[in-house]
């Protein structure tokens, strides 16, 4: 996968770009949903609050990962353990690396935010405060807190892209993304490009948070943690365990 996505952003890199604002995109309409459903229950908050964050995590954030793995997207989160693994296995180089986390982050963004606009525009938010408390307290995490949730919230969606990478069948691979999307959403874990379309849309509905500090307190160390997660986590342990850095692998040195 790794080798392929390093080929796309080397030959067409334009593709990598069309194909990084569609993820983007497709991750803010999960997060959309999310917010909709699983942030819009009080009663549930109070009464039981498990129950809350099951369907908060449950229904939403899944579906975006889902239409973006199925349909084709570049997303950022998941390219991390992607282009990693090509780079350890001798199938691509850092630069390739490199080449495609810039571009699919930034297309991701770009996506992001305009996801935020035209939704923000429609008038579908028919519960503001939660998109306002969400944008608040993401944003009042430490760095290290930031930085952790980050990191273990990649490991579950990295997890999640290599389980799905491995079925043939649409059922099959809803349930590999289901599992673990849904874990992360509900225990409260940071992704980055989910983050890009929330806190900013909380920003227009009228959150007391102004962009830089939404990029200095929160994307920032949410994406470092992000790509420690994907990198190490899932393309590092595997590729000590079953990698193939001999020299027949580095004969195939893009």
């Amino acid at each position: 996968m790794g080798q392929r996505k390093a080929k796309l952003v080397t030959n067409e890199p334009k593709k990598t770009l069309i194909l990084g604002v569609l993820a983007g995109a497709y991750i803010s309409v999960g997060a959309l949903l999310a917010l909709t459903i699983g942030a819009n229950c009080p009663g549930l908050v109070g009464s039981n609050q498990g129950l809350q964050r099951l369907i908060y995590g449950a229904i939403g954030l899944p579906f975006g990962l889902f239409f973006t793995l199925v349909c084709g997207g570049e997303l950022f989160t998941g390219n991390t353990a992607a282009m990693m693994a090509a780079v350890l296995e001798k199938r691509a180089t850092v630069k390739q690396l490199a080449k495609n986390w810039v571009v699919s982050f930034s297309a991701n963004l770009v996506a992001s935010l305009a996801m935020a606009w035209l939704v923000f525009h429609s008038g579908v938010v028919f519960n503001p405060a939660a998109a306002v408390g969400m944008a608040v307290y993401k944003t009042k995490l430490s760095f290290g807190a930031a930085f952790i949730r980050g990191m273990l919230c990649n490991w579950l969606v990295c997890m999640a892209v290599w389980m799905a990478s491995g079925c043939t069948s649409a059922t099959d691979k809803f349930v590999s993304i289901w599992l673990p999307i849904t874990a992360f959403t509900a225990i409260g874990f940071e992704h980055s490009v989910a983050n890009m379309f929330l806190i900013p849309l909380g920003i227009m509905h009228g959150a007391p948070v102004s962009m830089a500090t939404f990029f200095i307190k929160n994307l920032l160390p949410v994406t470092l943690g992000n790509i420690l997660g994907g990198a190490l986590g899932i393309s590092g342990a595997y590729s000590m365990v079953y990698g193939d850095l001999d020299k027949e692998a580095e004969s195939r040195y893009i």
